[in-house]
This record gives C-alpha cells, structure tokens and sequence, in this order.
C-alpha cells in the first residue's frame, strides 16, 4: 500500500483509491484536515461509496465520540455534585449563580442521556470519577475542614439528575 499513517500508535495503511476510482484520495488527508476529512467521508457514505470511505480512521472516530461523551458527562456530574455539595453545607452563601450551576450541569447531563441512553447504566462508574475531583474542588473552594464532605458521594442517581431536588443543610 506505501503509504501509512498512525492510528493508537500503530502504523496503518491509509486506505487508497482503487483502479475505478479518482486518482486520488477523494477527501482531505486525515493528519490535514480532520473538518474537511469529516464531510467527505460522510458524503462518501451517503452516496453508498464505502469502498472510498476512510474506515480506519472513522472507526477510531467513532470510538473517540463515545469517549468524549462519557468525558463530558462525568465532567457535567462532577459541577453538579460540587455545587449540591456547597448548596448543602453553607447555606448561608447559597445565591442564584450556584442554582444555575446546578440547573445547567442537571440539564446538560440530561441532554446527554438523552441522546446517548446507553450511558444510563454506566452513570455509577462516572459519579464515583467524577466525585472526588468534585469534593477536592469543594474543599478548594469552601475551605471547610476535610471532614465536613463525605468521602463518596452522598446523592443517589436519581437525586443528581432531580431538578427539584436540592439538598438541606
């Protein structure tokens, strides 16, 4: 094949044209441009000309999408669960900026499970990574003792992902 490109640090063929097709790749180089390789690629796929299609690299795209969908949602559980967390236990600072922390980080983790169900079962797993970033953070920015946060996550799935519920003090 000759030419080879890396994919998770392996060398891979980059897929080429064959004998009927154009005589070049009919899409921006991967390395090059990832936009422009992106719409080619789905155009090649809508218009049912697989063989064309960069299937190494989609592929790895592809998992990569999941990736980043898990990433966003821990990150979204872990602002949820810092600001329920100083919700919780100063109460006397509680104000509107921390309600819209919680409604937004509510709203775009729901938006997520929305669109991709398949991470409901895996939400137990994300809020045990997301939780202890969200409880240094806490201690970071309280400076409350140590002692005052629970070492695992006091909420349940269900209270996170609650809009009406907001813990007492």
């Amino acid at each position: 094949m000759g030419v080879t490109t890396m994919i998770r640090g392996q060398a891979m063929p980059r897929p080429q044209p064959t004998a009927r097709d154009d005589a070049r790749a009919p899409y921006p180089a991967y390395d090059d441009d990832l936009v422009g390789w992106a719409a080619a690629n789905a155009a090649l796929l809508r218009a049912g000309r697989l063989s064309q299609v960069d299937a190494l690299h989609l592929a790895e795209e592809l998992e990569d999408l999941g990736k980043s969908e898990r990433r966003s949602l821990t990150s979204h559980l872990c602002n949820l669960t810092l600001h329920l967390l100083k919700w919780q236990f100063q109460p006397g600072l509680r104000g509107p900026s921390w309600r819209l922390s919680v409604n937004n980080a509510r709203a775009a983790a729901a938006e997520i499970l929305e669109d991709s169900p398949s991470l409901r079962p895996a939400l137990p797993a994300l809020i045990d990574k997301a939780y202890p970033l969200a409880r240094r953070n806490a201690l970071a920015e309280t400076g409350l003792p140590e002692a005052t946060f629970p070492q695992d996550c006091p909420y349940a799935i269900d209270q996170l992902l609650d809009d009406s519920y907001w813990p007492s003090s």
